[in-house]
């Protein structure tokens, strides 16, 4: 069986390493990698991949920099490209960006089966492209590996069950990440250590709709403020986040710091009270390392987390995030639940597709 693999990101090469692990045990199995370039991140260099255990891409198709249609337009060419060289019996994509919804469209054009990891997620917020992504790309993927009952009951809900696919929930495979990079992290981060952290709260935001709107940026600045008033507050911000809180009318009084990489994610994750972010990961990343999380957003594709009080969502409402800060920075909170399944997502995902592809 040969397996094509499409990623854009840091996240997503996280995401393939899990699948990649499993790859490399089993004789009868290849995999070829693409790299977009959709995120261009200047750490993405070779050590990146050798701390990492990252597979390096096959392909590196440099595509970046450029509006949503020109960037999904280019890549849809290239990887067309490369599936007609390569010649796969499934093209495996990843979540929810440009390269996800690129790498299916090829693939299915080409008469090429289509697995699509993290399938059946909804936010119900069409004003993000990463919700028309998941969704096309749902729709014309062959094998559906959902990580939760709820993107399961999504897909129920919408009909799937009535399209020539098949749905399986297997997991997610960032728990299995999380757990095979956290017995690692402490060795290779000194973060906490380097910041001098006792007792802090971390922050993360990065999603345009509130990194590109003033008044929302200034609102969760504004909470973070008066939050660090009791305990740190600790932040990697992207410089282009930096830039554009120049242009607000507030003064930061908590921590900032450069983006950091995954293990150092990891290891602030271990050692914080509480988390607040947009990111989608990080929520769910929070509760593995058994933190509560305040979402940044007025919705959340991981429904669950605010079901079982792990996370509630704030938007960018001083207010709400105040509030909820008070709910769950004491809270008691039992994280004895398997949300995500057992962290074997990955060795789930290749048995099938071997099963599949192997008849």
């Amino acid at each position: 069986m040969k397996i094509l693999t499409v990623v854009g990101a840091r996240p997503q090469f996280i995401k393939a390493a899990v699948v990649s692990r499993v790859v490399a045990c089993c004789d009868n199995v290849k995999e070829v990698i693409i790299h977009t370039g959709q995120h261009f991140d200047k750490n993405m260099s070779d050590i990146f991949f050798e701390e990492m255990e990252i597979p390096k891409p096959d392909y590196n198709l440099h595509i970046n920099s450029l509006s949503h249609g020109a960037m999904t337009g280019r890549m849809l060419e290239k990887i067309e490209t490369v599936i007609k060289k390569e010649g796969p019996d499934v093209v495996v994509v990843y979540g929810d960006t440009n390269s996800t919804i690129a790498g299916a469209l090829a693939a299915k054009k080409l008469h090429v089966k289509v697995a699509h990891v993290e399938a059946g997620l909804r936010s119900y917020n069409m004003d993000m492209p990463e919700e028309i992504n998941r969704i096309l790309t749902d729709r014309i993927s062959d094998y559906l590996f959902c990580p939760t009952i709820a993107s399961v009951e999504n897909l129920k809900r919408e009909g799937f069950e009535q399209l020539d696919n098949k749905i399986f929930n297997v997991g997610d495979v960032m728990l299995d990440a999380a757990k095979f990079y956290s017995k690692k992290s402490s060795k290779k981060s000194s973060i906490i250590s380097n910041l001098d952290l006792q007792e802090f709260v971390l922050c993360t935001i990065h999603r345009a709709e509130n990194t590109d709107n003033p008044k929302k940026l200034q609102s969760i600045f504004e909470a973070l403020n008066q939050i660090n008033k009791n305990i740190k507050v600790i932040v990697p911000l992207h410089p282009r986040t930096v830039e554009k809180s120049k242009n607000i009318k507030v003064k930061t009084d908590f921590t900032i710091i450069e983006p950091v990489g995954y293990f150092d994610i990891i290891e602030l994750l271990k050692h914080c009270k509480i988390v607040l972010s947009d990111s989608g990961g990080l929520q769910k990343e929070s509760y593995f390392f058994n933190k509560p999380c305040i979402t940044l957003r007025n919705e959340t594709e991981w429904i669950e987390l605010t079901e079982n009080g792990f996370n509630e969502l704030a938007g960018a409402d001083t207010k709400k995030i105040l509030k909820a800060f008070e709910n769950l920075i004491n809270k008691n909170i039992d994280f004895n639940v398997l949300l995500y399944g057992d962290g074997k997502a990955g060795e789930k995902i290749v048995n099938i597709l071997f099963s599949e592809f192997s008849k």
